[in-house]
């Protein structure tokens, strides 16, 4: 279980788990500690360190000198510790779930699922990584008007330094190693600051990476409070690039922090387009899953997170001709969800904060207060909120706009493509979307007509596979995810020029 056997040193003689730095796990100077609640209790349940803007300073100039070397590391043996890792997280995948059940009330398989994920987007990672980063570009420059061939253009792709990774509650092992593993092939550091909901299954997953022997200093994890250390850490100068996945910070974090690369994920609000002529029980089936459960099959590795993703199914717009009907499949699909405890394997389980909670149940109530139809009863206790559909929502009410981060899904019912994909747009977040219809023609239009960084046809809105190009547009994010996209992301070209005293051609 979390913090003991092979993670026992994670955590000191008062219970408080550690922060790392420079290949150590330490206490913080502060001598403070900042409490994670268990939703599920709502109780605290683990402690980490309140980590000191001092402290911060030390392993950041650790971080830069470590990546000095790596940088020199040859890119078969980079690869070598990432499989290392890979396989660690794979080994111990049962107490980092225990952390995942604990801190953020992922259901238990489905935790476990987001260890293995992780460890085989690792694997990935480093495989890829030493194909794309052991090409590069010869160009001659005769290819351009006016030139002989006098000058040799060599090209390579070189790290960028010191990487900041901010990963959010929802998935804080792997939306770390999506960001971690990429880096560290690519010969960057990596400091990492985890959520405060889901920082000891993140510590966790740090020490299969200091297990599996990277040198001192590479990576570094600390925690502690945003207000003291958040700021700090973003418009750190030493920080050459940040990748952050969360909300509304993200933008508050892209205004400050200047001249540096930024890779960001911020949310959506994925529309799901019914068509008259969809497979109605595909699509019923694929909203539940998508917008509440989310279970499917185990090689896909997606798990059960009552809404609370990014890429959740968050608004229904469907053909008035077929909503009745729509509406009912998804209705008895709902009513077969299992809600309760993440211990028992339930479906529906608590959100992550008693604030969260406190928020959807403002957009019920104002919902409720416009006339919408509520499919079930509306039901809460403590941070647990049953499933709740609501038919016949407008454009006025909040829920057609906000995005929940919960176990409620709003149907808007429209007269046209054209209208659903208006709604679409004139939102302010564009992650994903999905159409359901059996024409290829009018789903390849709509695909194009929306402004989402993706659009899934005939099934639920996911990020996934790990390697497939994964952004949003407007307010949902700045550049490109995905294992490749992530690589170069995280590095630069370098070019050098050699210059010849006359043309010089290669003969056949």
């Amino acid at each position: 279980m979390a913090g003991t056997g092979v993670f026992a040193e994670l955590v000191d003689g008062d219970g408080v788990f550690k922060y790392y730095s420079y290949g150590e796990w330490k206490k913080s100077s502060s001598g403070k500690s900042v409490p994670i609640i268990n939703p599920t209790t709502r109780q605290p349940h683990f402690k980490v360190q309140a980590c000191t803007q001092e402290e911060v300073d030390k392993l950041m100039e650790e971080a830069k000198t470590a990546q000095k070397s790596w940088a020199k590391t040859p890119l078969w043996k980079r690869a070598e510790l990432l499989h290392k890792a890979a396989a660690l997280l794979k080994e111990h995948k049962v107490p980092i779930a225990d952390c995942l059940v604990k801190e953020i009330a992922k259901p238990a398989k489905d935790a476990a699922t987001e260890a293995v994920r992780s460890g085989d987007l690792v694997s990935y990672c480093a495989e890829e990584g030493v194909r794309i980063l052991g090409e590069g570009k010869f160009l001659v420059s005769d290819s351009f008007p006016g030139n002989e061939r006098t000058k040799y253009c060599l090209t390579s792709k070189i790290p960028l330094g010191v990487i900041l990774a901010i990963p959010p509650f929802n998935y804080p092992v792997n939306l770390a190693v999506s960001k971690i593993a990429p880096a560290l092939i690519a010969g960057n550091s990596i400091v990492l600051k985890p959520p405060t909901q889901g920082a000891v299954a993140a510590l966790h997953m740090v020490h299969c990476f200091h297990l599996a022997g990277f040198p001192e200093g590479l990576i570094s994890c600390v925690t502690g409070k945003g207000s003291e250390i958040g700021d700090f850490l973003t418009m750190h100068p030493i920080v050459n690039c940040i990748s952050f996945t969360g909300g509304d910070t993200g933008i508050s974090i892209s205004k400050k922090v200047g001249m540096i690369p930024l890779q960001m994920e911020l949310g959506g609000k994925d529309a799901c387009i019914i068509l008259e002529d969809a497979d109605l029980d595909l699509a019923a089936s694929n909203i539940v899953k998508g917008g509440f459960s989310y279970r499917q099959h185990k090689s896909l590795y997606v798990v059960s997170s009552c809404g609370q993703r990014c890429t959740a199914v968050k608004v229904v717009l469907v053909m008035e001709s077929v909503a009745n009907a729509l509406v009912e499949k998804v209705k008895a699909k709902v009513a077969k969800l299992t809600v309760g405890p993440p211990e028992d394997d339930c479906d529906i389980t608590p959100v992550v904060t008693e604030s969260s909670a406190n928020f959807i149940e403002g957009l019920v109530m104002d919902a409720k207060q416009k006339g919408a139809t509520f499919c079930q009863e509306y039901k809460r206790e403590g941070n647990l909120i049953w499933p709740l559909l609501l038919d016949n929502v407008r454009p006025d009410m909040r829920i057609a706009w906000e995005e929940p981060f919960g176990p409620v899904l709003p149907v808007i019912r429209i007269t046209s493509a054209e209208e659903g994909i208006h709604h679409c747009n004139a939102s302010n977040f564009g992650l994903q979307g999905c159409v359901f219809t059996r024409d290829i023609n009018k789903a390849i239009l709509i695909s194009d007509a929306m402004e989402t960084g993706t659009v899934q046809i005939n099934s639920a809105p996911a990020r996934g596979p790990d390697h497939f190009p994964f952004q949003g547009l407007k307010d949902s994010g700045i550049g490109s995810q995905g294992i490749t996209n992530s690589i170069n992301m995280m590095t630069k070209i370098k070019t050098t020029v050699i210059n010849l005293p006359t043309p010089s051609y290669t003969m056949g």
